[in-house]
């Protein structure tokens, strides 16, 4: 059995990095999943769907921009995947009717925890990159497996349209900035409007604009 493990976000001058890790059962109809940056909005939405019914388990969580400031975005990078693997295993909150908020409005794990809360036997995990966290079962990295291993895939589609969804609420608190439209990615528009409004609530400190 092996958990998929992807992150998004890592480029942004502004907002969390979101990372998701998700068990899939052997009848799933992968068909569905490719990268989570070349699918449409429509097929990721359709995809995120099926994912977080079918799953044997998922996840997704963050690490804030505040994190990213004082631990640099690739150690912040690796705590969010950190946070989503412990949530499979031992949630954190309790889970809600609805597994998938619909604003994001708090930056805290939710997902589907394994049923029994303990780690399936020979369960390993598969990280999308180059670097690993530091995990409880055996992990390994591996470049471009959001193209290769269906469970990252599926993670990767999971942690995008997650941190999506959150930025474009954060574009209704800072309408100004855009975030809706470019998700915080440094866009030549996002930078006018960073140097025209100044550093937003949620912007980046440690990245130059």
């Amino acid at each position: 059995m092996i958990c998929g493990i992807d992150e998004a976000g890592r480029g942004p001058l502004a907002g969390p990095v979101c990372a998701a890790a998700v068990v899939l059962p052997q009848n799933f109809p992968v068909q569905l999943l490719g990268d989570s940056k070349k699918l449409n909005p429509v097929k990721r939405e359709e995809a995120r769907r099926v994912i977080v019914e079918k799953a044997v388990a998922w996840a997704v969580a963050w690490a804030s921009y505040g994190e990213i400031d004082e631990i640099n975005i690739l150690q912040a990078s690796l705590l969010a995947m950190q946070r989503a693997f412990k949530f499979i295993i031992t949630p954190l909150f309790e889970k809600s009717e609805n597994p998938w908020p619909f604003n994001l409005q708090t930056e805290t794990p939710f997902g589907r925890p394994f049923s029994h809360n303990a780690i399936p036997v020979g369960l390993s995990a598969i990280i999308d990159g180059l670097h690993t966290p530091k995990l409880s079962v055996p992990c390994k990295a591996l470049v471009k497996a959001d193209l290769t291993v269906y469970e990252v895939m599926a993670a990767s589609i999971l942690a995008k349209t997650a941190r999506d969804k959150l930025m474009e609420h954060y574009g209704k608190l800072y309408p100004q900035y855009g975030y809706e439209k470019h998700k915080g990615y440094p866009t030549k528009e996002h930078k006018k409007m960073i140097l025209k409004y100044g550093p937003s609530p949620i912007q980046r400190k440690s990245f130059k604009v």
